[in-house]
């Protein structure tokens, strides 16, 4: 049973090792462990305030990126606008003066037409009273190749003069 119980000199010489080594560890190695872990923590604290401050920057910033993103949206918008209505107007203006030269080559052409047709209506006239002219020559010539016939158109043409 020596073996299991241990001796009152051994448990004196290792609680008195203990507390050296405790003792020690106190003053050489407690105060350094602690003040590591001291700067960790405060390190830590330094790197999530930190994170924090970049978090509220970047929100900033995305607000500020937003707001410069509606600014650029609206200026697209009122640009096309702008391109929209003055293509709009050159459309208007185009086809106004399409409309106005279009006018132009009809009345044009409608006086060309006039002009043209007044002179065919001279030129048939011209060409009927030839005509009737010669038609006549011809029939005056067939009827009255004889005197008898003359003198009797003359006194006809003399009584519906009087009448």
């Amino acid at each position: 049973m020596g073996l299991v119980t241990p001796g009152i000199g051994l448990v004196f010489w290792t609680t008195l090792s203990f507390l050296i080594v405790l003792f020690l560890l106190r003053k050489l190695a407690w105060k350094p462990i602690l003040e590591t872990l001291k700067e960790r923590d405060d390190s830590i604290d330094q790197a999530l305030k930190s994170a924090e401050e970049a978090k509220s920057e970047i929100e900033k910033l995305q607000a500020s990126n937003d707001e410069l993103l509606k600014e650029a949206r609206n200026e697209r918008d009122r640009i096309l606008k702008e391109a929209r209505e003055t293509k709009d107007q050159m459309v208007n203006e185009a086809k106004a003066k399409a409309k106005s030269e279009a006018d132009k080559m009809i009345s044009g052409a409608r006086e060309a037409i006039e002009t043209e047709k007044m002179a065919a209506i001279a030129e048939l006239k011209t060409e009927v009273a030839n005509m009737s002219i010669q038609i006549a020559e011809q029939l005056l010539r067939k009827e009255l190749s004889e005197a008898s016939k003359q003198k009797e158109l003359v006194e006809k043409l003399l009584e519906e003069f009087k009448a």
